[in-house]
């Protein structure tokens, strides 16, 4: 994580996030600490990432999500340039597929 980033409140918050233990939990909290249009806005990105990591192209992940092509391009960085946050959870999410 850059530097900047790194601050008490935010080990806080990371620290309250990785206590929540389902799904229902996840809904009850960040909809007490999110905007509906913040929730929208953050899921929207997941999917971007989602639809870039399946190689999806920008049309298609603009008619499908309606992300701007700004937002796509923001998040396909983020990919390729940023710390590896979203290669950990996908690799995550696909080990948890394979042994369900």
């Amino acid at each position: 994580m850059k530097p900047a980033l790194k601050d008490q409140q935010l080990d806080d918050l990371f620290e309250a996030i990785l206590a929540l233990e389902t799904k229902e939990e996840c809904y009850s909290f960040f909809e007490d600490l999110c905007t509906v249009l913040e929730l929208k806005s953050i899921s929207q990105r997941y999917e971007v990432a989602v639809m870039l990591s399946n190689h999806y192209v920008y049309s298609d992940i603009v008619a499908e999500t309606g992300a701007s092509t700004a937002t796509i391009s923001r998040v396909n960085r983020s990919i390729n340039y940023g710390s590896g946050g979203y290669e950990m959870i996908f690799k995550r999410l696909a080990e948890k597929k394979r042994s369900e």
